[in-house]
């Protein structure tokens, strides 16, 4: 819906009141959009203000979860957010060779004053940079520590440095492409990423998708969830110094990508969720593979919960650290394991229910320890409940067809779906003949790397890692 500058702020204000949940905010041509979610409800919305002046109130100024949302508009339309708190760049580092690129595309300023990091006074304190460039194979990102000792005061993270223009490439493409590019805003939630953009696409459309399509889609989501968390796991207890783990999980992850690798072609599943159903059907000796898999983590999988649970040492790296207030969590509308261990139950596929979770039973974990030791837990359970859908998916996979074609036209559609991370949101504008006008997909982790910086806070230094794998969140995915 359009909105004026008037409602655009009685909407900042429902925000700021926490009756309403930002979602997303993204820029347009001469124009904002702001998704906003009412979570009681399950009703998602999106206000539209248009800009003729190039500029808007800043929601930012009311609600800090949208700072650097408002941050990236500015860097790739040249909106500005009036009022904002923080007017510094986020994605662009002045390497572009352009500035605005998605807007007026001006030409490049030059590289100008470094950037200003947040400045933290008082005796004793010093500052550790860290990054860009990391020691192990990892996106880069910049993460400057105020520490007292060994104690972290503040933590500031700078990134950006992965920068794709991918909402660039997907303008003027057919949906079949920009799909393709859309299942790489980040590699690890491929599946996720596709299925959110293919249902917006599918909503601008009003096209139904085959059952067996719907509960193909479901059965690749839940083994891109179970490989992500099982990998997790393991990487978590890694930085705590217990390698055990990190090699049993390891094992068990890549039997669900071997068994993914059968069933869908790709270990991963990339392009695999395709507009109008899927690219290909799994194969009958391929189900037999996925069963055998489930039946091997269910045999394994308890043992090394106990270890875990059971190993002093690593309990005492894990409880109580890196603890995420519920407010926050509350404020930033984290989802995901982040959310769900500080006591927010969001779940996309419970609370918008979309096919096939909406005759699908399954349970939402969530504890309210807020620490790394209760993002530990939320993955575990989720793990089991992964388990559970899959073999259901596969015992009820009705028979039909895997797609339907996607009729040429316009129209505009919004979508939400459920990553291992979290809620993924997409927004889609077709032009007439079909091709994308505007593309936007939200990773969970523009809310969920705000968070990061406060778990940190009156921990050692040497506890960030820790703090940093049980967040897991993307670089690509914000880098855009």
């Amino acid at each position: 819906m359009s909105v004026n500058e008037a409602e655009w702020t009685g909407l900042c204000a429902e925000l700021a009141a926490g009756r309403l949940t930002l979602s997303a905010l993204f820029g347009d041509s001469g124009a904002v959009h702001m998704a906003l979610l009412e979570e009681g409800t399950g009703r998602l919305a999106l206000a539209t203000l248009p800009c003729p002046t190039g500029s808007f109130p800043s929601v930012a100024r009311h609600h800090p979860p949208a700072a650097r949302l408002e941050r990236t508009i500015r860097d790739l339309f040249g909106l500005t957010p009036v009022g904002a708190p923080d007017l510094r760049p986020w994605l662009d580092h002045a390497r572009w060779g352009v500035r605005v690129p998605l807007g007026a595309a001006l030409p490049d300023a030059g590289a100008g004053e470094a950037y200003p990091i947040l400045p933290v006074e008082g005796e004793g304190l010093h500052q550790i940079p860290v990054g860009p460039v990391h020691a192990g194979i990892i996106e880069p990102g910049h993460f400057r520590f105020s520490a007292y000792g060994e104690t972290v005061v503040r933590l500031e993270e700078r990134l950006g440095y992965v920068h794709k223009g991918m909402e660039g490439l997907m303008a003027g493409r057919v949906p079949e492409e920009a799909a393709r590019i859309a299942g790489r805003h980040s590699g690890d939630a491929t599946v996720a990423y596709a299925l959110a953009f293919c249902r917006a696409v599918e909503a601008a459309r009003g096209v139904a998708v085959p059952e067996r399509a719907q509960a193909l889609r479901g059965l690749m989501a839940e083994l891109e969830r179970l490989a992500n968390h099982l990998g997790d796991i393991g990487a978590v207890c890694n930085d705590a110094a217990f390698a055990i783990m990190l090699a049993h999980c390891g094992v068990l992850r890549e039997r669900v990508l071997r068994a993914s690798a059968r069933a869908f072609g790709h270990r991963l599943m990339m392009d695999r969720v395709v507009p109008g159903g899927v690219a290909q059907d799994i194969p009958a000796e391929a189900i037999a593979g996925v069963k055998a898999m489930v039946a091997e983590v269910r045999r394994a999988f308890p043992a090394l919960v106990r270890l875990y649970d059971e190993t002093a040492s690593l309990q005492d790296r894990t409880v109580s650290t890196g603890f995420t207030k519920p407010d926050y969590v509350r404020q930033f509308g984290a989802g995901g394991f982040v959310g769900r261990a500080s006591g927010r139950g969001f779940d996309a596929r419970r609370a918008l229910p979309y096919p096939p979770y909406d005759r699908l039973p399954f349970e939402v974990p969530v504890r309210s320890d807020g620490d790394v030791n209760a993002r530990v837990w939320v993955r575990i359970r989720e793990v089991e409940e992964s388990l559970g859908l899959i073999i259901r998916l596969i015992d009820t996979l009705p028979k039909g067809d895997i797609i339907v074609p996607v009729p040429t036209g316009g129209g505009e559609g919004v979508a939400l779906v459920e990553s291992f991370r979290g809620d993924v949101f997409a927004f889609v504008a077709l032009e007439s003949d079909g091709r994308v006008r505007r593309a936007h997909l939200r990773d969970p982790s523009w809310f969920q790397w705000p968070l990061l910086e406060t778990a940190i806070e009156g921990n050692i230094v040497a506890d960030f890692p820790l703090c940093n794998k049980s967040f897991n969140c993307s670089y690509s995915g914000v880098d855009l």
